[in-house]
């Protein structure tokens, strides 16, 4: 069987500031700790303190040498399409080509308004940007859809690979025609097997091979006094508009053995690739488990 890759969230700007960990400290522990990437997600105006990713991403890059780079997600339909272009190729170039980049249009109507685009352009425009940026990154000369503008940007890169984000079935056809992953958070092992049975034949179908499938997940390892229970962690997943009972069987959780047989069903379901976010702990002990669990899975 295939092996898994396993990353991890960084940590966010209340955990920075509780644990007194910087983002190159927490990238480089990642690295040393022997995991296969770091992520940062990408919001703007949530009510909550939140760094810009290119910048959070930027810096994990500068301190640290192996380890992947990845946008979990970004959403470059937000952004005029060359600034996004510009923002990606500058990781692409800053991380020596080890960026990956999660693709997504959601974050709410209200980040939309605070940037000024419409929320109802989302659909759009992220279809016009999952053609548009390889070629953009290419350093090749586009003309922009929205925009009477021929643009040829610089530095050329190398593309990154493109996971495009969420379980929707529309995300599923944007990673079966545009993308080099289908990267869907927070569902179980059967819908990702079910996911990547349609988004082959769609890619079979456009003469396309197969992307890869990567999954965004939650949870809290270890046993030690004073962490998250399932419970908890399943009640704040339900924000995503999940039940109650599935997002209870959706946490990653308990000592390393038990997390690898969680993650092994996301492996045995088609998925090479987990980023997980914790849900509580301290980062760095979290981290050392995660990494007992990567070596836990063959």
């Amino acid at each position: 069987m295939a092996s898994m890759e396993i990353g991890v969230i960084l940590p966010s700007v209340a955990v920075q500031r509780e644990q007194r960990l910087d983002l190159g400290t927490a990238a480089r522990h990642a690295e040393e700790a022997g995991l296969d990437g770091v992520w940062h997600g990408d919001h703007l105006a949530t009510g909550a303190a939140s760094l810009d990713c290119a910048v959070a991403l930027a810096v994990a890059a500068g301190a640290t040498t192996r380890i992947r780079i990845g946008a979990s997600v970004f959403v470059p339909a937000i952004r005029a399409l060359a600034w996004s272009a510009k923002q990606i190729a500058s990781l692409q170039h800053v991380s020596g080509g080890r960026l990956v980049l999660g693709v997504g249009s959601g974050g709410g109507a209200g980040q939309w308004a605070a940037a000024g685009v419409p929320y109802g352009e989302r659909g759009r425009r992220t279809d016009t940007a999952l053609e548009l940026l390889p070629r953009l990154l290419a350093g090749e000369t586009v003309t922009l859809a929205d925009e009477p503008a021929q643009v040829r940007l610089e530095p050329a890169v190398t593309p990154p690979p493109i996971w495009v984000g969420n379980a929707s079935a529309v995300a599923v056809r944007r990673a079966a025609r545009h993308g080099d992953g289908w990267f869907p958070s927070m569902v179980p092992p059967a819908a990702v097997a079910s996911g990547r049975t349609v988004l082959a034949e769609l890619a079979a179908a456009r003469g396309r091979p197969e992307p890869v499938v990567a999954v965004g997940a939650t949870g809290v390892l270890g046993s030690a006094p004073g962490l998250p229970t399932r419970a908890s962690i399943a009640s704040g997943i339900t924000g995503y508009g999940i039940p109650l009972e599935e997002a209870t069987r959706l946490p990653v959780t308990g000592k390393p053995a038990r997390a690898a047989e969680q993650l092994a069903a996301y492996r045995e379901a088609g998925a090479r690739h987990v980023v997980l976010g914790f849900a509580g702990g301290d980062w760095r002990e979290q981290c050392d488990l995660l990494a007992e669990v990567r070596a836990l899975l063959p």
